[in-house]
């Protein structure tokens, strides 16, 4: 089983859209549940931050486009 991107919940105000999403990461088989913030086009929360997101690099990414397509930013 690969990667998996599970929207929980988000909110919307204004140009800003907050969402509460669980990740799987297959590399490590685990859970991680957080939440991110995406203020106009950019995508903000530890969770898809390239330093200290605790997910592999290649769900990080996954999980990042996975978003941009979902929100359509």
């Amino acid at each position: 089983m690969g990667n998996q991107v599970t929207i929980i919940d988000y909110a919307e105000q204004g140009n800003s859209i907050y969402v509460t999403l669980e990740v799987l990461d297959a590399g490590q088989d685990k859970i991680y549940a957080e939440e991110v913030r995406f203020l106009d086009d950019l995508l903000y929360g530890d969770l898809v931050h390239a330093k200290r997101s605790p997910l592999t690099a290649g769900c990080r990414e996954e999980a990042i486009q996975y978003l941009r397509n979902y929100f359509n930013r």
